[in-house]
């Protein structure tokens, strides 16, 4: 059954409306005032209900529930005295130190090297690569694995191998059968250093930026040489394989060459000294001994024979020549001077040519130079 909202809103007027009645008092009837009327009197059981204990349908609202306190745990004792009996803690044990042979794997095979059959071992700067012995697609080897420092450790399937190991440009080539067990091989390589100087003349050594060496291998015809290393500066060591060798030795870049046959022995440097026979010349083009070189000069160098050795422009050309004679051409305005000069080897030399030095200076066609 639904509430009757209207009952409900004229009880409550009626109770707001009461309790300002009874302090005041109402007027009485007939109209006339009467003061000392007494106010005006509602049963208590006229007065309404609360209206939040009315059954309308609408729950009344809950009490908040009382919560207990949360007991806390009291804070830990301090530990105090000096009569505090703990037990003994070990002492941690010392950590073991990184060895390789805790990352080699337990079936690997295991490469060496010596200088020489009974020589030292090789400790660094070697190149190990393992070869498949059949050729790919393209007739190559398949490189199969490389390593580099001293001794090689390669985790492989079992299978035979060509093995490369190279010590600067020495080397040597292997099989090797690896059967899957733990193996280990020692390669002998028979190497030994080279080490190369040049000298012009008996004072002073050639520098590198005048002399570089090239080194040949041992063949009965030029043609057949290979070459082994080239652009080699002085006083660098070359690993090599023991054997003979051809060396050439260029200084400069135009024709001072020479050439010169080098042993080189196992486990042990070889040191060359090769002699140059060249020198060292920067010409110019004067009016008189000492005098102001002249600026835009085409040069060219021939021999005697007039075989053409060197081209150059400029007013302090500079170039190494080997020992000998040689003729010496100027440039200069459509004007041409010349004249013969001697190569002495070890002995560099400022040329001058003068402008009196004309090719042919009965031509009324051919100046002075001026």
């Amino acid at each position: 059954m639904r509430p009757n909202w209207g009952l409900v809103s004229a009880a409550m007027s009626v109770f707001m409306a009461l309790p300002a009645l009874a302090q005041q008092g109402g007027p009485p009837a007939g109209g006339h005032d009467e003061p000392d009327a007494p106010g005006a009197y509602a049963s208590p059981s006229a007065i309404p209900k609360d209206p939040a204990t009315v059954d309308l349908g609408i729950p009344a609202p809950q009490r908040l529930k009382r919560l207990e306190p949360i007991e806390l745990p009291e804070p830990l004792p301090k530990i105090q005295g000096k009569d505090l009996n703990l037990p003994a803690i070990p002492a941690f044990a010392p950590q073991p130190q990184p060895h390789l042979e805790i990352a080699r794997p337990q079936n690997a095979l295991t490469l060496r090297a010596t200088l020489g059959k009974d020589g030292p071992e090789i400790p660094a700067d070697l190149v190990w690569r393992l070869f498949s012995p059949h050729a790919g697609g393209d007739g190559k080897l398949p490189v199969i694995a490389v390593a580099k420092g001293g001794e090689a450790v390669f985790d492989v399937p079992p299978g035979a191998y060509l093995l490369h190991v190279g010590y600067g440009r020495a080397g040597v080539t292997k099989r090797i059968d690896f059967n899957g067990r733990e193996t280990r091989e020692t390669v002998a390589i028979d190497a030994g250093g080279l080490r190369l100087k040049a000298k012009a003349s008996e004072t002073s050594d050639l520098t590198s930026d005048k002399v570089q060496f090239d080194i040949y291998s041992e063949a009965t015809e030029d043609r057949d040489r290979r070459l082994v290393a080239s652009d080699i500066p002085p006083g660098v060591v070359i690993r090599l394989n023991s054997g003979n060798y051809q060396v050439v030795s260029r200084y400069g870049d135009v024709n001072a060459v020479s050439r010169a046959e080098v042993r080189v022995e196992a486990g042990r440097i070889t040191d060359a000294v090769m002699k140059q026979r060249g020198a060292q010349l920067t010409m110019k083009l004067v009016r008189e001994h000492g005098g102001e070189a002249l600026a835009d000069t085409a040069w060219s160098i021939t021999s005697t024979q007039g075989d053409l050795i060197q081209e150059s422009v400029g007013a302090f050309p500079s170039m190494v020549l080997a020992e000998g004679d040689y003729v010496i051409v100027a440039r200069n305005k459509d004007r041409i001077f010349q004249r013969q000069f001697h190569v002495e080897s070890g002995k560099d030399a400022d040329v001058e040519v003068l402008t009196s030095d004309l090719v042919d200076p009965n031509s009324p066609e051919i100046g002075t130079g001026d």
